[in-house]
């Protein structure tokens, strides 16, 4: 019966593979078509920059002899060491050099997520290009003058590319009940996770330091079968890893709850961008052939490619606003310097506000707004679909709203709706001219 119940058991794990595999397949498939043109379009990502600079010798990437060129891609990467996060499930590509005992660091900032492996082979990237979204890459960690990185093919895309990441090339937190090996136990759920889960279902199978008073997460712990229940409490609030792993081999000591929290958000942030570039894009060229097809002006916009892109601005307003955020119930707070880190890199209004600072309290940022509405990936945004965002935002902050969108956007308060507006209009010069431009086109109307 143990020898039936193991077949049957690797049986339905090759099953659940290959039936991601295809639909993954699929969908790289449908990438690599127009208008995407994933894998041949040439890409200005932050590491395919880098790896242009290296390549003709402009840049030049240090060795180290304990962690390879991980010190040197960070500082040439802009990432701050406090970003630090440590993941110990299997669940990536180095996944068997990946344990409790060796964790993967995974290191990041607005645009770029760095994964490290104690004596891996290759140092993972996922870089986000203005145009086409998450891009992938490894760079060789062996000695030489020239490293080179090595743009993924599509291998990437069976996990970075499903309904975990909005069905575009993305990123993903995954959270799972892991084994005292790291393996997931594949008897129960996994969670993919962002700004809106329960804080119970965040973090398994990732080191977590910092507290958070009565909440309890998934993180610091193993199960060692489907029977068992995890234990939220014993390790709740670490001030330190040091009775659980050594932290000596990584650039810090810390998994700050804070990191995770914002790489949570950002990640989903970004595939929400993503997802209104390719279904913009998209809408538009079926409008084309059809207007082609149908000897109309090329400039017309058929209704559904509208809806469509009405849909997709509706999507980054969401997760924009911070919709659905989990409501924090008692204060979160990091070890390390990342909280400071992060807010200092952020734009500040003429009061000295940014979309940056942390609230932490109730919930993650103090104006829920993300700070992600200044990324080059927003700005990429198609102008169609950009410039609906901008609209609407302004007729949300205003309170101008009406049907299901009252209560999709209730969690604004009166004083957030007025802080996110006027922050906005100092630091996002885009925003302010939409705002200009339809108190005019009032003053006009008004005046005829």
């Amino acid at each position: 019966m143990h020898v039936l119940s193991k077949w049957y058991l690797s049986a339905f794990v090759i099953l659940v593979l290959h039936s991601f595999a295809q639909t993954s397949h699929a969908q790289f498939d449908n990438y690599s078509a127009s208008p995407i043109n994933y894998n041949k379009t040439e890409v200005n990502d932050p590491v395919a920059i880098l790896a242009r600079r290296v390549e003709s010798g402009e840049a030049k990437l240090q060795y180290d002899k304990t962690q390879g060129f991980l010190p040197a891609v960070l500082k040439a990467l802009d990432i701050p060491v406090s970003s630090q996060t440590l993941v110990f499930s299997k669940t990536s590509m180095q996944r068997s050099r990946i344990s409790p005992q060796r964790p993967r660091a995974i290191y990041f900032n607005e645009e770029v997520y760095v994964g490290y492996v104690q004596k891996g082979g290759v140092i993972e990237f996922a870089a986000t290009d203005a145009r086409q979204g998450a891009t992938f890459y490894t760079l060789e960690q062996s000695a030489t003058l020239r490293p080179q990185f090595i743009r993924d093919q599509g291998q990437c895309l069976t996990c970075h590319s499903s309904n975990r990441t909005q069905n575009v090339p993305g990123y993903l937190i995954r959270s799972v009940f892991a084994k005292p090996d790291g393996m997931p136990e594949f008897g129960k759920r996994t969670f993919t996770t962002g700004h809106n889960s329960p804080f119970k279902d965040r973090w398994g199978g990732w080191y977590v330091t910092g507290t958070h008073g009565d909440m309890r997460h998934m993180g610091n712990t193993t199960i060692k079968n489907r029977e068992e229940q995890i234990d939220r409490n014993t390790r709740a609030n670490l001030k330190t890893l040091n009775e659980l792993v050594s932290t000596v081999p990584y650039p810090s000591p810390h998994s700050d709850i804070v990191a995770l929290m914002v790489m949570e958000h950002q990640t989903q942030m970004h595939n929400a961008i993503a997802w209104a570039n390719y279904e913009t894009r998209r809408a538009i060229h079926q409008s084309e052939s059809m207007n082609r097809l149908l000897e109309r002006s090329q400039t017309l916009l058929s209704e559904s490619s509208e809806r469509r892109i009405d849909s997709a601005a509706d999507r980054v307003l969401k997760h924009l606003l911070m919709c659905d955020e989990f409501v924090l119930t008692s204060p979160v707070k990091g070890t390390s310097a990342f909280t400071s880190d992060f807010e200092s890199r952020g734009v500040r209004d003429s009061q000295h506000r940014s979309l940056r600072d942390f609230d932490l309290k109730s919930r993650m940022f103090r104006y829920p707004c993300s700070y992600m509405i200044y990324s080059k990936a927003f700005d990429g945004l198609p102008d169609e679909v950009r410039n609906r965002v901008l609209r609407k935002l302004k007729q949300i902050l205003e309170g101008n709203v009406t049907g299901e969108d009252i209560e999709k956007y209730a969690h604004l308060s009166d004083k957030d709706r007025s802080n996110i507006s006027q922050i906005l209009k100092d630091t996002k010069s885009e925003f302010a001219a939409v705002c200009k431009i339809e108190v005019k086109d009032k003053d006009d109307d008004s005046e005829r």
